[in-house]
């Protein structure tokens, strides 16, 4: 067995209100996105503060919280899309910075808003199979790099954060089955296009290319058709009812899709997390932010996580407290 034993969040320092983008966009009025998405504040990185820099705080935040020995780390797992680089692994760079063991395993994993899912999915396999037992799983996304200075959507959207999971042979929340599933053809609709091999960024400033780009309706459209029947399949796979979950924790993507799919599933909204006022859509980190959060507001005992977002890509896990 596996279990979720620590999480921690490091939340960078500058802030972004609304007031700020309504300055900055007039016809954007604070109260709109307020009502829109759901966002009142979100945090961005410096200009000189990049994804390892809050990898690094992250990690070193659960070490001092929970008085974890590093040399007991095993294996670290980096979700991200935004790397510092595209080769070496942030992975490798966080292990080095943090000053943990060079006999500790170190991958990136690229996913977004399922890759806490996902990451987790690869964090219990390894210690289920007792090939490691401490496993640090970490999120960390800076997509505030990623977005034109131009697109008051993303800019209201999106912040930056990072958060760090250890996941070992004990703790408090076991890990039971997981439902995952990918459909590339979405892959179009949440991209950055330029940068990478295929297609070089270019020197324009205005090439939006060179930016997120994110089509709302299309993924809209996805998620309300996948996600119903991903958590129908999850709770089957766990042996549970609906009515046995009393936590479910979702990918904190907008509040207008959450109220849509806590609707359509017909989940009580005593038990359902909503969790973004002033953190924003942080990518891969807004689950174990919410979750890290409910740990301290909420008589938790069967929670469900579900993720999904970029790739396409979802995600869904059910854990039990001990």
């Amino acid at each position: 067995m596996a279990f979720i034993k620590h999480i921690s969040t490091y939340i960078p320092g500058t802030v972004v209100s609304n007031e700020e983008i309504s300055a900055r966009f007039p016809d954007w009025e604070s109260d709109k996105i307020l009502e829109k998405i759901g966002i009142r504040n979100r945090n961005i990185t410096g200009d000189d503060e990049y994804t390892s820099d809050i990898a690094v705080k992250a990690l070193n935040k659960l070490v001092e919280e929970y008085s974890i020995d590093k040399s007991e780390i095993d294996y670290l797992i980096v979700c991200t899309q935004s790397p510092d680089y595209f080769l070496p692994a942030t992975a490798c760079l966080v292990q080095s910075q943090a000053g943990l063991s060079t006999g500790c395993g170190a991958i990136d994993i690229n996913q977004g808003c399922s890759g806490y899912i996902y990451g987790l999915s690869l964090a219990s396999a390894l210690v289920d199979a007792k090939m490691m037992k401490n496993v640090v799983l970490i999120t960390a996304e800076t997509y505030s790099k990623h977005i034109h200075e131009d697109d008051k959507g993303n800019i209201s959207l999106f912040g930056d954060a990072a958060t760090a999971t250890l996941i070992s042979e004990d703790g408090d929340f076991e890990i039971l089955k997981f439902s995952v599933g990918t459909d590339g053809e979405g892959a179009k609709n949440l991209i950055v296009r330029n940068g990478a091999v295929r297609n070089k960024k270019t020197d324009d400033k205005e090439d939006k290319d060179n930016y997120l780009h994110m089509n709302g309706p299309k993924i809209f459209d996805f998620t309300s058709k996948a996600i119903p029947g991903l958590v129908k399949e999850n709770l089957e796979k766990n042996g549970f009812e609906k009515s046995d979950i009393d936590t479910f924790i979702f990918h904190q993507a907008n509040t207008f899709m959450l109220d849509f799919l806590r609707k359509r599933i017909n989940i009580p909204v005593e038990n359902f997390v909503i969790d973004m006022l002033d953190y924003g859509n942080t990518v891969s980190s807004t689950i174990p932010i919410a979750f890290k959060n409910s740990m301290n507001a909420r008589d938790l005992k069967n929670i469900m996580l579900v993720g999904f977002g970029v790739g396409y890509s979802w995600g869904a896990v059910c854990l039990r407290k001990k």
